[in-house]
C-alpha cells in the first residue's frame, strides 16, 4: 500500500480529547432526541398509512434544510469541539494526499467498501427479508434540480457523517471508555439510532454499515476513504436504487 503522511498524534497511545466531555454529551442528547422523533414519526406514519407526505415540489426546500444541517453538524464539531481543545481539523481527518497514487488507493478503498456494503445488504435482505418500515421512496429525487440537490446532500452527508461519527464520536468515545473496540461500536450504536426515522430495522443495518466504515477508518487512519464510499453510496441509491 502506498504510505500516506500521517498527522503526528492521530494514532497515540494514549489519545486526546478532541472536544470537552460537555460538548459531547450536548451533542449525543441531539441525536438521542432525533431517535425519539423518529420514532414518533414511524408510529404515526404506520398508524395514518393514508397521510404519509406524497413525491412533491417540497422535497427541495427539505433538501436544502439537510444540507444545512449536516453542515450545522460539521461546524459544531470543528468550531464548537475542535478549536476548545486546539485539534486541527486535518488531524481528526488523518493524513493528506501526497500524490495521484494516494487519491487511486483511497477510491479503490472506497470502492470496496461499498462493494462489502452491498453484500451486508444482499445477505440481509436474502435470510431477514426486507424491513417494514414506512417508505421514504416519496422523498427521494425524480426531476433535474432534485437530483442535483440529492447530489449535493449526499456528498455533504458524507463528508460531515464521517467526521462526526468515524472522527470526533469514534475519538472521544475511545478516551471515554480505554477502548477502542467499545468506541467503535458506540459510534456505530449512536449512528444507527440517529436514523430513527427510517424504522428500527434500518437503524440495526446504518449501525452495521457504521461499523465497517469505522473499522476502515481505524485501519486506514484517514477518513477519506469512508467518505468517498459514503457519498457515493447515497448518490447510488437515492437516484438509482442500488
Amino acid at each position: 500500500m502506498t504510505t500516506i503522511a500521517v498527522v503526528p498524534g492521530i494514532e497515540s497511545s494514549r489519545p486526546k480529547l478532541v472536544a470537552p466531555r460537555w460538548h459531547t454529551v450536548l451533542f449525543i442528547t441531539l441525536f438521542l432526541g432525533l431517535m425519539f422523533s423518529g420514532a414518533l414519526f414511524q408510529r404515526q406514519a404506520q398508524s395514518q398509512p393514508g397521510r404519509l407526505p406524497q413525491h412533491s415540489a417540497h422535497v427541495v426546500p427539505l433538501y436544502l434544510s439537510l444540507i444545512a444541517m449536516e453542515w450545522g453538524l460539521f461546524l459544531y464539531v470543528w468550531k464548537g469541539g475542535l478549536r476548545r481543545s486546539g485539534t486541527k481539523l486535518s488531524e481528526l481527518i488523518g493524513g493528506k494526499w501526497l500524490s495521484l497514487r494516494d487519491v487511486v488507493v483511497d477510491a479503490s478503498l472506497a470502492l470496496g467498501l461499498w462493494g462489502t456494503w452491498m453484500i451486508v445488504e444482499k445477505g440481509w435482505d436474502r435470510w431477514l427479508g426486507a424491513g417494514h418500515a414506512v417508505s421514504i421512496q416519496t422523498l427521494l429525487p425524480r426531476r433535474a434540480i432534485e437530483i442535483l440537490l440529492w447530489v449535493g446532500v449526499s456528498i455533504s452527508a458524507g463528508i460531515c457523517e464521517e467526521v462526526v461519527f468515524r472522527g470526533y464520536f469514534q475519538r472521544q468515545f475511545e478516551v471515554f471508555t480505554r477502548s477502542k473496540w467499545i468506541a467503535l461500536f458506540l459510534q456505530a450504536t449512536l449512528f444507527g439510532i440517529s436514523h430513527g426515522y427510517q424504522g428500527v430495522e434500518a437503524c440495526v443495518r446504518i449501525a452495521i454499515f457504521g461499523v465497517l466504515y469505522g473499522l476502515l477508518a481505524r485501519w486506514r487512519q484517514s477518513l477519506r476513504p469512508g467518505m468517498i464510499a459514503h457519498a457515493g453510496s447515497d448518490i447510488l441509491s437515492g437516484i438509482f436504487g442500488i
